[in-house]
């Protein structure tokens, strides 16, 4: 388990960990509806649109963030890459309340509020995914108390599987990731017994669909990543979060998952964060993750 430092969060000495993410060539824009849109018009707004006079200005807000020198900034500003209330901003100059106002660089949103923090934990396995447990098991205050904030969880992972789970007080970025028309897709890493190695029609079956008590369940893409005669190894992506959906999509095929492990959430990837270690997510990371649900 990560240590904590002196700061309260995990890792060695304080020391930041290493971010797994690389940032999509292309951001998948939504609406506050989960449909998909198209990047904001190359159009400014006019002054008294987007201009606070008391506010601060759009580069200083930019460079804070973590883009660079204020120079830098300037030149995404003048080359169009920077967007306020939905208007593209090219003119230097321009102050914006950050309280309030929305900005975002390449598609991707800002989050400005310094109040809210969004993290990555690596749940182990045998750990409730909840504040509390009236069994006593190990649940996940042990992991949010390295935090200031109150965090959640953004929906859960049952007690025997591991892998990403995401901690936030940002209560509409929890709503979106959770609610069904935003289509976040969710990746597993699933191993099992499988003498002789895994029939073939076991991938084409979950790709197809397969018939559960609640109704049918379809995987939007897997694969065999490993097979050695005893055991299997196999990644499937799906956009479902019905209770232990990837487990009951296995048994309706006859197979018992032995190990379950999730990696990814939309564009957060699990990396080589360790069981009960935590990060928070990189700036570009959830910008990204807050444009797929239309933020």
């Amino acid at each position: 388990m990560a240590t904590k430092g002196s700061d309260g969060r995990s890792g060695a000495a304080g020391r930041r960990r290493r971010s797994a993410f690389t940032p999509p060539r292309t951001v998948r824009l939504r609406d506050d509806q989960g449909a998909r849109v198209a990047p904001a018009a190359d159009e400014q707004g006019a002054d008294g649109d987007l201009h606070r006079e008391d506010g601060e200005r759009l580069q200083k807000v930019l460079a804070r963030a973590g883009f660079g020198s204020r120079r830098a900034c300037e030149t995404l500003i003048s080359t169009g890459r920077v967007a306020v209330d939905g208007a593209t901003v090219r003119e230097q100059g321009v102050r914006i309340d950050a309280g309030t106002q929305v900005v975002h660089v390449d598609g991707r949103r800002l989050q400005l509020d310094t109040a809210k923090r969004t993290v990555v934990l690596h749940k182990p396995r045998h750990v409730v995914s909840a504040m509390s447990d009236p069994e006593g098991r190990r649940d996940l205050t042990e992991f949010s108390s390295r935090f200031p904030e109150r965090l959640y969880h953004v929906g859960r992972l049952d007690y025997e599987t591991e892998g990403l789970l995401l901690l936030t007080n940002d209560g509409e970025l929890a709503h979106r990731l959770t609610h069904p028309s935003f289509l976040v897709e969710k990746t597993y890493v699933c191993r099992f017994d499988a003498p002789g190695g895994p029939p073939r029609s076991l991938v084409r079956a979950l790709r197809d669909g397969v018939e559960l008590g609640d109704g049918p369940a379809r995987a939007d893409s897997a694969r065999v990543l490993a097979q050695d005669g005893r055991e299997a190894v196999v990644e499937v992506t799906l956009h479902e979060g019905r209770n232990r959906i990837v487990r009951r999509m296995f048994a309706s095929q006859g197979f018992e998952l032995t190990t379950l492990v999730r990696t990814r959430i939309g564009p957060v990837l699990l990396g080589d964060l360790g069981a009960g270690e935590t990060r928070e997510l990189s700036g570009r990371e959830l910008g990204t993750l807050m444009a797929e649900v239309g933020l």
